[in-house]
């Protein structure tokens, strides 16, 4: 540190007597010393700044200390004392860089302020990048709708069977919770299989027709496959499929076996076209559904569709350019499908067509209503 940094100490000791002016200059040259010098100061000197920081954090504006907050949540050699005394603050925006962000706070340090803070510090945690069982289920005990819903969209958050349940059970008053519950990836498939019984028939087919949050292998130029994986896809020609599935449907042989046999053979193209026909949707509406993040929509499109559990999980496992189906994924999947009377199916991949080649329409009317300008 600077030669400057031994007097502070001694013009702390005069800072009450000097008044705020003094109190913030001190402050902002030990924080701004801090953040110059961290990768090459020794843990006594750190002491040294921590021991500054700490005892002025209650004697300067609220702007400065939040300011503090947030250049030092991400540092992982950050003063523990003052981490410790922004995080149990009891204003909530001093608090909330550091818990959401902070990896000095300990645990035990986490839980004693959920239980004694105010719900906007525990929204704060609840945003944390990672959250093991033991610190949603606590958050779930003292916090309030806000606070679980922001713990079923954090995917980096780890839930207990019990703190599930309990997320459930809110979900069947509350359809925010009740879709971004039913988007998570590590949603057990018996709790799964409960919220599709406790919600209405319009926020079930919404989550179950929308996109999710699946992680996809990253690969060198992924964003330009990807890119160029969606053009070729919607450049695809179905018409032969489909007059080729129309007549075996003419003649009924459009049955269980020719689909399987389709998906084993990799012919999607005659997928797409027998699942649009058989569950009575445009093509365009079904073809999204072999992405890997609209598993949930295939799954309806097959029960819909008439198809067996066999041949719906060939379609699955036989997706082209989509990595494995995970354990959990396929649990997830079978209870859906279980789940699912035939007409609830069918009203459902409806529904969800209309989202889909609506969604489609936007950009084309977009177009359409610039070139009227």
């Amino acid at each position: 540190m600077p030669a400057a940094s031994p007097n502070l100490r001694a013009e702390l000791n005069g800072a009450e007597k000097e008044g705020p002016e003094h109190d913030a200059r001190i402050f902002g040259e030990v924080t701004d010393l801090f953040l110059s010098n961290v990768d090459r100061l020794g843990e006594s000197q750190i002491a040294a700044v921590d021991g500054v920081l700490a005892h002025l954090i209650e004697r300067v504006d609220a702007k400065t200390v939040v300011q503090l907050s947030e250049a030092l949540s991400t540092i992982d050699r950050a003063p523990r004392q003052t981490i410790r005394k922004l995080a149990f603050h009891e204003n909530h925006l001093l608090a909330a860089p550091v818990l959401r962000c902070s990896n000095c706070l300990s645990e035990a340090d986490l839980l004693e302020i959920v239980k004694s803070r105010s719900q906007q510090h525990l929204l704060a945690i609840s945003d944390r990048k990672i959250l093991n069982e033991a610190l949603t289920d606590a958050l779930m005990r003292f916090g309030d709708v806000h606070v679980s819903n922001a713990l079923a969209r954090n995917a980096g958050a780890r839930f207990s069977e019990c703190g599930y349940a309990t997320l459930v059970g809110r979900a069947e008053r509350d359809e925010v919770l009740a879709e971004k519950l039913g988007l998570r990836l590590d949603i057990p498939g018996s709790l799964l299989r409960e919220l599709l019984g406790k919600v209405a028939d319009v926020v079930r087919a919404r989550f179950l027709t929308a996109s999710r949050p699946v992680a996809r292998k990253k690969t060198q130029g992924s964003a330009g496959a990807a890119g160029q994986g969606d053009a070729a896809r919607k450049a695809i020609d179905y018409s032969q499929a489909q007059s080729e599935v129309v007549a075996l449907n003419r003649t009924g042989k459009l049955n269980d076996l020719i689909v399987n046999r389709f998906a084993v053979r990799g012919e999607y193209t005659h997928v797409v076209a027998a699942l649009a026909l058989k569950a009575d949707v445009k093509i365009e509406a079904i073809e999204p559904l072999l992405e890997p993040d609209r598993v949930y929509g295939l799954i309806v499109a097959c029960k819909a569709a008439l198809l067996s559990w066999s041949t719906t999980t060939m379609i699955v496992r036989n997706r082209p350019n989509c990595p494995p189906s995970t354990d959990r994924e396929l649990e997830q999947c079978v209870a859906i499908y279980e789940s699912l009377l035939l007409s609830v199916a069918q009203w459902t991949i409806r529904f969800g067509s209309d989202r889909i080649l609506g969604k489609k329409s936007e950009p084309v009317a977009a177009v359409a209503a610039a070139g009227r300008r």
